[in-house]
């Protein structure tokens, strides 16, 4: 089985699969043909991604291996398709989502000293219930304290791999100092990030009844952040 053959199937396969495939899944998948290693595995994968490279597909690596996905640019299309808006996502909800995914594992204690204000049950409950973070392992220390991190669900849905991949501080910061339109046009590129996956986002609107006093107590945006990248 030549290079050409093997892409041929890793294409077919990848362009099927219902989840991201590790190198190990692929390789598996050639088990009688003892000469097609991780290697050569590999090598079809990076002359696939030459070969996708100006269509409206691209090959990524996310966390759990290697998938298809549409590219960015392609999102308005799919809006003709399915031309539902994005949800909105709380300021609260994605502060907290924001402080696990970069300083992961913290605990929710470690969340409100950086917030500056109590974390709702419910926060980390709708969190926890869309798949995104989770609970790995507990703090030594009174009460031993549960320890948050993000899921490689979490990394997925956002195309990518690890902590390593997500944006530096600054931009969160420049966000936090911008106003609200600019606030919700980040939310909804978020938002798109999952819908690219053909995900079935969870609605988090923000309600100011229900948010009250805790959207408004929220640290000073430099402060948020200078404690981010103290963590981080």
């Amino acid at each position: 089985m030549d290079l050409p053959e093997i892409g041929r199937v890793v294409e077919a396969v990848l362009l099927c699969a219902d989840e991201p495939m590790s190198i190990n899944q692929i390789t598996k998948l050639f088990a009688e043909h003892d000469h097609v290693d991780r290697r050569l595995v590999r090598e079809a994968i990076e002359d696939l991604q030459l070969r996708w490279e100006d269509r409206g597909l691209t090959l990524v690596e996310v966390a759990e291996g290697w998938r298809f996905q549409s590219r960015p640019d392609m999102q308005d299309y799919f809006e003709l398709i399915n031309p539902e808006k994005p949800p909105r996502y709380s300021r609260a909800v994605m502060e907290t989502l924001a402080i696990i995914a970069w300083c992961y594992p913290v605990t929710r204690g470690d969340i409100e000293d950086i917030r500056g204000v109590t974390v709702s049950s419910q926060i980390i409950k709708t969190l926890e219930d869309r798949g995104w973070i989770e609970v790995v392992g507990y703090r030594d220390g009174p009460g031993r304290p549960s320890l948050l991190g993000v899921t490689e669900q979490f990394w997925n849905d956002l195309g990518l791999k690890s902590r390593a991949d997500l944006p530096p501080l600054a931009s969160f910061h420049d966000t936090l100092l911008a106003d609200d339109e600019n606030y919700a046009s980040l939310q909804q590129e978020i938002a798109m990030a999952f819908d690219n996956q053909g995900e079935t986002l969870l609605s988090l609107e923000h309600n100011s009844d229900n948010q009250g006093d805790e959207n408004n107590n929220l640290s000073e945006p430099s402060e948020l952040t200078e404690q981010l990248e103290n963590r981080s």
